[in-house]
């Protein structure tokens, strides 16, 4: 058992809990502290705040290894379990690939798209078909908490890998499915990819400029919002876990992630029977707040209530829009939307983005730049903030990769460790945390069970 484990009843459950069980990764030991006792004694430490949380990753491409990474940075120990030839798709995603640090390493080097989303993880290669690598997982549920997976619904099952079967193993499991379309319904077979979903769940349909076709958005943004969902709800789960001593099954689907994340959008529908419709940058509600463009460019300008266009009108010298009634208050401004953009693009395409960005600073309301991915990367609080991490990977040497973008005032996240190489820890884990002798980790190696 992992987490604060509580010794009381759920009426007590939080005046009476003292003790703390922590199962250090790759020790097979257990530790047990009481929570009177300080923070600093001998015991591990507990700065990360899902420490001593074990996640079998069955997970691969980008929504199911968003959401294990995320658990990563909170300090899970997290085992991301691969298929022996080839592992996670991403691998052979590329260009662009980290060049390898060693010049004779002739091989393609790390897939900058596996490198984003599989930090702070640890891989083992396993057959899951084969009877040895079956076994090898079932031991590993044993002492885990939580197992993602983004299968097909009943694939896993017909391998002896469903909930309820690993539940009967591991009754305080918490499972969670990433899929497509969930485990229910006539659409529950199909498979789920992110630029599919954005076109059949309204994403593609409200995304682009009014006169042109659509588009999807920049990057997986359903893969990244059902990521986001699935560890909400797993780490909720954990919380429901200590209260009730049972684990559960977590069902998180991309259309359904897709859905909900239209938020106004779905709410306008719903409530009011409105269609909804492409926009370019322009919102459907507020007026102005768009893309405008300047003399050499384009900046984002957002008014979002009166005293701010007020404001605005002020800065562009053009005083007079803000007593014309025809844009008075924001509903007149939505009203009259062509002919007040007009007028103020007219009056931006006069001067350069740079002259608009000095004039608009201090101004009192939200403006800035398009920037492109350097200029984003160059931005004075990110390098700030130290969001762009630097770390050692074993085979590509020094690489950046963006970290965690929270911060903690009293626990300790970020990069512990790199994303790891194809079954790099294969024998560690087999060895340290499931205690295998060697003789069985070569016998599972000559059977196939486990990569070579």
């Amino acid at each position: 058992m992992t987490l604060p484990t509580i010794l009381s009843t759920k009426r007590n459950l939080f005046q009476t809990s003292k003790f703390v069980l922590r199962r250090s990764f790759g020790s097979c030991q257990i530790y047990l502290r009481n929570l009177d006792q300080p923070a600093n004694d001998s015991s591990p430490s507990l700065s990360s705040p899902l420490q001593g949380v074990r996640v079998l990753d069955l997970t691969r491409v980008l929504a199911g290894p968003y959401c294990t990474m995320m658990l990563g940075d909170l300090g899970a120990d997290v085992i991301k379990v691969e298929h022996p030839e080839g592992g996670d798709d991403t691998r052979a995603w590329g260009p662009p690939f980290a060049e390898n640090a060693d010049p004779n390493d002739k091989e393609h080097g790390e897939s900058a798209y596996f490198l984003c989303a599989n930090r702070n993880k640890k891989s083992i290669t396993v057959n899951m078909k084969s009877a040895g690598g079956r076994q090898l997982l079932h031991d590993l549920v044993k002492q885990s908490d939580i197992l993602v997976e983004n299968y097909l619904p009943g694939k896993l099952e017909k391998m002896g890998l469903g909930f309820k079967q690993l539940a009967e193993i591991n009754p305080r499991l918490i499972y969670a499915s990433i899929t497509g379309y969930g485990q229910t319904g006539p659409y529950s077979v199909r498979p789920g990819y992110d630029v599919i979903i954005e076109a059949e769940a309204g994403l593609m349909h409200i995304t682009g400029e009014p006169t042109g076709p659509p588009v999807k958005v920049g990057v997986a943004i359903t893969d990244l919002t059902t990521g986001l969902y699935a560890q909400n709800a797993i780490l909720a789960a954990l919380i429901h876990r200590e209260v009730t001593g049972k684990g559960q099954h977590i069902d998180c689907s991309l259309i359904e992630s897709q859905v909900a994340s239209l938020v106004n959008i779905a709410s306008n529908y719903l409530i009011g029977g409105q269609e909804a419709k492409r926009m370019g940058t322009s919102h459907p509600s507020i007026v102005p707040y768009q893309v405008f463009s300047t003399k050499d460019s384009f900046v984002m300008i957002g008014a979002g209530n009166d005293g701010q266009f007020v404001k605005l009108c002020t800065r562009i010298g053009l005083d007079h829009l803000a007593e014309d009634t025809r844009f008075k208050h924001n509903k007149d401004r939505v009203k009259n939307r062509q002919q007040l953009v007009k007028l103020l693009e007219k009056r931006l395409q006069e001067e350069d983005s740079s002259f608009w960005l000095e004039k608009l600073t201090g101004a009192g309301f939200p403006f800035a730049p398009i920037n492109n991915i350097a200029q984003t990367f160059d931005h004075p609080q990110l390098k700030a903030r130290g969001l762009v991490q630097e770390i050692e990977h074993e085979r590509a040497g020094k690489i950046k990769l963006v970290g965690p973008p929270v911060k903690y005032s009293n626990a300790k996240t970020g990069i512990r460790l790199p994303p790891p190489l194809l079954g790099a820890h294969t024998n560690e884990i087999l060895s340290e945390v499931l205690c295998y002798s060697k003789d069985k980790i070569q016998k599972l190696r000559e059977e196939g069970s486990i990569g070579t």
